[in-house]
């Protein structure tokens, strides 16, 4: 019994992920590298910087920002992928507050990319394909605002093509897209363990994509399991 017991916990421990548990921060005995102690949380998220010039940026909400990196990471022309927090009106939050769900936040990515060699409807479409823009209650087993599938255009122009997408996602998938699209504001940049999750804890991140079922989900909508 007390050895089901604790092979149940380890699972769930695996599988809380993103949900705003302890389990989602590292413990002193896990933390390496650049990881920054959980005491790093108590000055507050910074600021993005804005792009360099002759580079773009462009950010969006998934639900757990653990797996919006990848995909986006993975296509020509993206330069760097961020995890972080936006939409929220509570400077400097940290990965604490925001998972509360009482700061207004959603856990998003802040995609820089080079317009030259990538187009923000590529973007657009890498977006739709990891998200179940259907879901108004979170994403997958992570639920709450904070999980929210949101895209935040920096200008008119990708406003417009947001709108576009958004559009013809509903009417592809023949139901209401709840996604919202709302003026980019501050992006603030999350903790450094969690940069790069999925390359820094591969097994933990794979099984959370799995017990979260986030891929059965897109399977179910794309016909793919995104990344």
């Amino acid at each position: 019994m007390i050895a089901s017991r604790i092979a149940c916990f380890l699972v769930l421990s695996f599988f809380a992920a993103c949900s705003g548990r302890d389990s989602n921060e590292p413990s002193s005995t896990e933390a390496s590298g650049d990881d920054p102690p959980v005491a790093a949380e108590v000055d507050g998220s910074p600021a993005a910087p804005d792009p360099p010039e002759g580079k773009a940026v462009a950010y969006f909400a998934g639900g757990c920002f653990w797996c919006m990196e990848r995909p986006f990471e993975a296509l020509d022309g993206v330069e760097s992928v961020i995890s972080g927090y936006t939409d929220g009106e509570q400077e400097h939050p940290t990965y604490r507050e925001v998972s509360s769900g009482d700061t207004g936040h959603t856990e998003a990515v802040r995609v820089l990319y080079d317009p030259e060699v990538i187009a923000y409807d590529k973007l657009l479409e890498t977006f739709w394909h990891n998200v179940d823009p259907t879901d108004a209650g979170g994403q997958f087993c992570d639920r709450g605002s904070q999980y929210r599938t949101g895209i935040y255009p920096v200008d008119a122009e990708q406003r417009a093509a947001a709108e576009a997408s958004k559009a013809a996602i509903a009417e592809e998938l023949g139901e209401p897209v709840v996604t919202e699209i709302a003026d980019a504001s501050t992006f603030w940049v999350a903790e450094d363990y969690h940069q790069n999750y999925y390359e820094t804890h591969p097994i933990r991140y794979r099984q959370y994509r799995a017990g979260c079922g986030r891929d059965r989900r897109l399977v179910e909508l794309w016909g793919d399991s995104g990344h």
